[in-house]
């Protein structure tokens, strides 16, 4: 049972608020705080104040600004979409002044992944039907339909998956939103977790299969439209055939160990909650750092979820001109939501406010917990395919199938998604693991969840423990061990390419 030192998490000396471990009744005495008393009901997640803070003043957590009080606050008060608000200051962008020699790790960590020819590595064998518009999307899920229980014979093919969008016309033929849409079709086309692909259009979309090849230097694509083999259910039928030629090869592939340096995590994390940025997103980032120091990749993304953190990269950038990269990125978004009407400087979701948080500036400041604490060593635009090792950033919408999206059309074998809510979600043709910020929420939706970061509130683990538990995790995963969501069958509908511009 917790006592009453036990009540509340400091994360920094120099904080003005304190995180609840557990609902905390009115009158709670905080004996670590200096007797501070709770002045109303405060629940679990959600922040106290342990000392006075004038109107007007910032506020601290982690010992970074999350937001300013917009009224006098005294020790004890819940602080929250009451009494604390965005607010205009100056970040130090201090380019470089963190970086650090990395620690690397011999021998390498290993897995059973699954070599292409060209020496690539999967961590899964599927085969996929991608499509150049929204038209053709149909005909791609009746091909991949006809497989559904007829693979019996091919225990070694993990499924054949259409991967289908909402656009590819109504927009001009080229142009910014056109070439971010083929680049991310063709990061999907060329992804080793496919053995193989189709691409299949209507015939006559403003985003032309033969184009789209030709632009982003897909070599043995197989390509076909609707229109080209007669209608529907001749398209169907050639879909269907060719996959029947290829299920046999597909099939032929063995998992053999390779060197962890062969993996690409992709970075998420939804339905956040008080409790991200203490558990599950720093057990996250320990992972990455053990991922980096073994040779492999991580993928931090969501740009308008960092926004108001990104000077906590910058210092750790390589180089002065990967951290200027990163900012020229915050820049853009700032210029794009101008031009929408809308702000950077936005409050967190509904569910988000619910869980704790109260500014955008404290829930980025979790947000980049995820990262770990090695270099910031590229920065990446959408769906442009990661070459470096290490840690990067891919610059991404905060929503986070179209985040995802582009991690994995970047290059992402595996997914990692934290969330302190309960986000439901899958990302074929790479598996996903969901990190549970809470016990609470481990408890409830477990058959969702693949691991319990609930501990390190609970006092049971540390973060760095919590850490090399995931990382054993994901070294499973990419070995073939299934994730809740694969069990779920999640994936399919959760491909959502970014749409840029005007729908015409």
């Amino acid at each position: 049972m917790l006592q009453a030192a036990d009540l509340t998490i400091r994360l920094n000396p120099a904080d003005d608020v304190v995180i609840a471990r557990v609902e905390l009744a009115a009158g709670t005495t905080l004996v670590k705080e200096g007797k501070v008393a709770v002045a109303a009901r405060v629940p679990a997640g959600h922040k106290i104040a342990v000392r006075a803070v004038k109107s007007g003043q910032p506020v601290r957590r982690y010992n970074q600004i999350i937001g300013f009080a917009t009224r006098d606050i005294a020790p004890g008060e819940h602080v929250h979409v009451h009494n604390l608000a965005m607010g205009d200051f100056e970040r130090d962008y201090a380019f470089s002044s963190e970086r650090k020699n990395t620690d690397f790790t011999k021998p390498q960590a290993t897995f059973q992944g699954i070599v292409r020819p060209d020496g690539r590595v999967a961590t899964r064998n599927y085969i996929g039907i991608l499509t150049s518009v929204n038209c053709s999307a149909t005909v791609a899920r009746h091909i991949a339909r006809h497989f559904e229980d007829r693979l019996q014979d091919f225990p070694n093919v993990d499924g054949v998956v259409a991967l289908t969008h909402k656009t590819g016309c109504g927009m001009a033929s080229e142009g910014e939103a056109t070439d971010l849409l083929r680049r991310t079709i063709a990061g999907y086309a060329r992804h080793p977790n496919f053995f193989s692909s189709q691409l299949v259009g209507l015939g006559c979309e403003a985003n032309q299969v033969n184009v789209l090849i030709a632009s982003q230097k897909l070599k043995g694509q197989y390509a076909f439209t609707i229109q080209d083999k007669g209608g529907t259910r001749k398209a169907i039928e050639n879909g269907i055939a060719r996959i029947k030629e290829v299920l046999p090869e597909a099939n032929k592939v063995k998992r053999e160990p390779v060197p962890a340096s062969h993996l690409t995590l992709g970075l998420q994390c939804g339905g956040s909650d008080g409790y991200s940025g203490i558990s599950a997103n720093p057990a996250l980032g320990a992972a990455v750092d053990l991922l980096v120091r073994h040779g492999g990749t991580a993928i931090l993304s969501e740009t308008p979820e960092i926004y108001g953190a990104e000077h906590l990269l910058t210092r750790r950038a390589v180089s002065k001109e990967v951290g200027e990269k990163l900012i020229a990125r915050i820049r853009w978004w700032e210029d794009y939501t101008r031009r929408n009407g809308n702000e950077m400087n936005n409050n967190p979701s509904p569910g988000n406010k619910a869980g704790g948080l109260t500014t955008i500036l404290e829930k980025s400041l979790g947000a980049v917990a995820k990262g770990g604490t090695t270099n910031l060593v590229d920065v990446y635009e959408y769906a442009e395919p990661v070459t470096a090792k290490g840690f990067v950033y891919m610059d991404t919408p905060g929503y986070d199938p179209v985040s995802a999206t582009g991690q994995v059309a970047g290059g992402a074998n595996l997914i990692c998604f934290t969330t302190g809510r309960g986000s439901a979600y899958g990302c074929k043709p790479a598996p996903s693991l969901k990190l549970a910020t809470n016990t609470a929420l481990w408890e409830h939706q477990e058959e969702d969840m693949d691991i319990n970061c609930g501990t390190i509130i609970d006092g049971k683990e540390t973060i760095a423990e919590a850490g090399a538990r995931f990382f054993q995790l994901v070294l499973e995963t990419a070995s073939g061990r299934k994730t809740k969501s694969e069990s779920f069958g999640y994936g399919e509908d959760e491909f959502a390419p970014w749409t840029l511009g005007a729908t015409m």
